[in-house]
């Protein structure tokens, strides 16, 4: 089997620690993980030899981590609410401090994130709208066994939220120079963008638990 025609969700997936490879060469394996592999190297011109050469790697791993595919689905989702809801929450309310005070004391120097305060703002506004229907409506259907046809709309929904929180990300990294410091930084620009890497890493495996596991097999049910 060669991985480079596997698609980029597929290997998030099915091959535990391919996620740290994704970061580190900055493919996106949540909203974007429709794509072999192949296909989103050349989107980027990156040569695949490095890239295969990390992902070969991992079979030398002892650490795999927990195969969500093969947990219960009420197990995932008990994670997913506790994991990354929970901390999604607390991430933003932090790294919206760190930027308006980043703002207000640095807004002179070129390098500063002018506009990142509100834009992290805004993200956890849509984050919060997001997390409450997964947990009010979405979730609670999974876990009382729904069948594929009755959750097809509010999955359609949620697939399309997490590609709008893709592009926020995306934003996200033009106003920090791909989170990028500058040289004489203090320490609170340190702490906020370190709790940007941090928060930017949870929320695309938020993204991928659900895309590429919870919702996969319901998705693919739906599309045949």
């Amino acid at each position: 089997m060669d991985l480079l025609d596997q698609t980029v969700g597929w290997l998030a997936r099915n091959v535990p620690g391919s996620t740290r490879v994704f970061h580190e060469f900055q493919l996106d394996f949540c909203c974007g993980g429709n794509q072999p592999l192949r296909a989103a190297l050349a989107a980027r011109g990156q040569d695949p030899a490095p890239v295969m050469a990390a992902l070969n790697a991992l079979q030398d791993s002892v650490d795999p981590g927990i195969d969500w595919a093969k947990r219960p689905r009420s197990e995932l989702i008990a994670h997913i609410l506790t994991r990354y809801h929970a901390r999604h929450r607390d991430q933003l309310q932090e790294l919206i401090r760190l930027a308006s005070r980043v703002e207000h004391v640095h807004v002179d120097r070129a390098e500063c994130p002018v506009g990142l305060a509100a834009h992290l703002n805004d993200m956890l506004q849509e984050l919060e709208s997001h997390m409450m229907k997964e947990e009010q409506i979405l979730f609670p259907m999974l876990e009382r066994g729904f069948s594929v046809l009755q959750v097809a709309a509010p999955i359609s929904v949620m697939r399309f939220e997490h590609d709008q929180h893709g592009e926020a990300l995306q934003k996200l990294h033009q106003l920090t120079n791909n989170i990028t410091l500058p040289k004489g930084a203090c320490n609170t620009w340190r702490a906020l963008y370190a709790g940007l890497n941090q928060f930017k890493e949870d929320l695309m495996q938020h993204i991928h638990l659900e895309n590429n596991i919870l919702f996969a097999d319901e998705w693919q049910q739906v599309a045949v």
